[in-house]
């Protein structure tokens, strides 16, 4: 991860998304969900989930949903759309977490945990939000502060979550604060953090080999007997299938100007930016470091920067973010509260063009240059009007499609039902090609529900109403073609190809194998490297993890080069894709006094991350034992 991701990452969110809506729901505009007669989507009432007869609301899943959805379009600058967002399951990730969240408390009340009032005051009290130059705001301007959210929060509302938020602190901690992190334990880790060594390399490429390799038909069938299993055909279906578009009834739907605006201003977050900068930095990374050496060395190169050195220069030379260095140290644009709290201040508070002093934070010392900055802004209703027509149509058209499969479920009930409804409405029933599982339809395309469902179903049959990304559908199987090994010629491609990937990657651990002798004995790696025309590559000093030239990250081949001694070289080492030669040229031990340094922000980070790793499997475990349901179609009902 570079240096950009974690200090994106290292920001003191609690575990829990409920902790996280008490602490940030200061200035935050929260979803308005009291006009449920215009408002796409189910009732606020309905369940989406229970867990042990603990309810998961429509309201409870939107707000949280809404506010995740505007958190990542913050990140990305607005840039990233919510149905992207949606395809790749944003709101199954969301709802597991809100379970997650339900089955804690769950356990908590098994264990008879419980938070008491005084509890509750203090943690109310304390919050950063509710504090002005650290001090509790108040009773009324508490009260008042609850009452301006939207929708208003009551006090007993906001200290229940509270409450919550402290029973899962409180559950965590009783099942994790026994583990502990030995002194070896932290040397360790910090070695295999910051050891580090410079290699030279050489790598033998299988694609360089396959203009060599050539395949015999005896070979091709000698590889694909042995691989049957690889190039197995599997079984497959073939339906007659009625489809229930929702395409074809939008033309049905009107969507008023006043529908529009509505769930425009109820939905104002998707179409909100807030406020970004754009900043390069320069990062001077403290851990091991000499802090006065390295201040001194930061000092330098801000005096460069404000003397007007050029400023992309100077953070490819020094910087300590690999991330972000080879661009001239830009991070892009971000928001507040996706940077560590001393960064942010600092760029936040800078203009276009100003340089900021040195910056403390957990990372090390920072040189700020601000390049942009963009007020926040919401997008114009005009500019959105038809995105939204267009999405409230689909969306209801989608309805009508549901409710017109419901009313037919009950008059279809064999393969003459479905050329008869076809035949009322004018529709029509389709044949598909066959398929497995995992393959497309045609005439449906990816529909993974309808696939599935064709290999539970007998022949004659007839199963549905079946959701699928465009409407519903009912089927009927018509043919079926059992798993069976193909002759040669079926799949002589893919067995040519894979086989002479196989020879190729043979040949070029082959040849490695022939010159490793000679890298081994040289007294000079390159030397002779360039000699026999290898072109060698070589590295400044590198972590375990960093990507090597070519190669990338392996922890394979990381385990064997850190445990060489400087001065040698490997035998052939390989990945899946080729075979590696390594010298190591030199290496950088740990320091006592680096380790001192880091030792017990390190043993904290340990304990919390060996903490996680049991909670979370303790949690998992608990789970298999609770009554846990969800309602698929009132889940896809709240965010429409």
């Amino acid at each position: 991860m570079t240096m950009l991701g974690r200090m994106r990452d290292h920001k003191s969110w609690l575990k829990w998304s409920l902790a996280i809506i008490i602490v940030a729901f200061v200035g935050f505009y929260a979803q308005d969900f009291s006009n449920t007669t215009t408002t796409p989507g189910g009732a606020p009432n309905d369940i989406v989930a229970q867990i042990e007869g603990r309810a998961i609301t429509t309201e409870s899943f939107r707000r949280v949903y809404y506010q995740q959805i505007q958190s990542y379009q913050a990140a990305y600058g607005g840039n990233i759309d919510e149905q992207v967002l949606r395809q790749l399951g944003i709101d199954r990730q969301i709802l597991e977490q809100m379970i997650d969240e339900q089955a804690a408390l769950v356990e908590a009340a098994r264990l008879n945990l419980t938070v008491n009032d005084i509890e509750i005051r203090e943690r109310v009290t304390s919050l950063p939000g509710l504090q002005e130059d650290g001090v509790f705001i108040g009773e009324a301007r508490y009260r008042e502060l609850l009452r301006s959210q939207i929708p208003p929060l009551t006090t007993p509302q906001f200290e229940e979550s509270i409450r919550d938020s402290l029973l899962l602190e409180k559950l965590e901690g009783v099942l994790t604060q026994w583990i502990d992190i030995s002194d070896d334990e932290v040397r360790d880790e910090y070695r295999l953090r910051t050891e580090k060594i410079k290699l030279d390399m050489v790598t033998f490429s299988p694609d360089d080999y396959k203009t060599d390799v050539t395949v015999t038909d005896t070979e091709l069938a000698e590889h694909l007997t042995d691989n049957a299993a690889t190039y197995e055909i599997s079984d497959k279906r073939k339906i007659r299938f009625l489809a229930i578009e929702a395409e074809s009834l939008r033309a049905e739907i009107n969507v008023t100007p006043q529908e529009v605006e509505t769930y425009y201003n109820t939905n104002l977050p998707q179409y909100s930016t807030p406020e970004q900068v754009r900043a390069s930095h320069i990062l001077f990374n403290s851990q091991g470091a000499d802090e006065v050496a390295l201040r001194e060395k930061a000092e330098s190169v801000l005096a460069e920067a404000q003397a007007g050195a050029d400023f992309a220069n100077l953070a490819e030379q020094y910087s300590d973010d690999a991330g972000s260095a080879s661009l001239g140290g830009d991070l892009n644009y971000f928001g507040r509260g996706q940077m560590v709290p001393a960064f942010e201040t600092a760029a936040f508070g800078l203009m276009p063009g100003e340089i900021s002093g040195l910056v403390q934070s957990d990372f090390g010392l920072h040189i700020i240059k601000v390049v942009d900055k963009q007020e926040a802004f919401n997008r114009p209703l005009d500019e959105v009007r038809d995105q939204i027509a267009d999405q409230l149509q689909w969306q209801r058209a989608l309805d009508r499609a549901n409710a017109v499969a419901t009313e037919l479920s009950n008059t279809i009930a064999g393969p003459d039902d479905l050329d008869r409804v076809a035949l009322e409405r004018a529709w029509e029933v389709k044949e598909s090609n066959f398929f497995a599982r995992d393959e497309p339809i045609e005439g449906l395309g990816m529909a993974p529900g309808v696939a599935s469902a064709a290999f539970e179903f007998t022949e004659g049959e007839v199963g549905g109403p079946l959701q699928t990304a465009s409407g519903q559908v009912f089927l009927t199987v018509i043919d079926q073609q059992d798993a069976y090994a193909p002759a040669l010629d079926e799949v002589r491609e893919d067995v040519t190809a894979d086989l002479t990937d196989i020879k190729a990657m043979d040949l070029a651990r082959t040849r490695a194998a022939e010159l490793t002798p000679r890298l081994q004995e040289a007294t000079n790696f390159v030397a002779i490297a360039n000699r026999l025309r290898l072109n060698p590559t070589a590295t400044e000093f590198i972590t375990r993890g960093t990507a090597l030239p070519v190669v990338g990250q392996n922890d394979a081949i990381d385990e064997i080069i850190f445990a060489m001694d400087v001065g040698a070289t490997s035998d052939v080492l390989s990945t899946d894709d080729l075979a590696v030669v390594v010298h190591v040229v030199d290496r950088e031990e740990i320091t006592e006094d680096g380790l001192a340094a880091a030792k017990e922000a390190l043993r904290a980070e340990l304990i919390a991350y060996q903490q996680n790793r049991f909670f979370s499997a303790y949690m998992r475990k608990a789970k298999d034992s609770m009554a846990i349901e969800i309602n698929q179609t009132t889940l896809a009902m709240a965010i429409i």
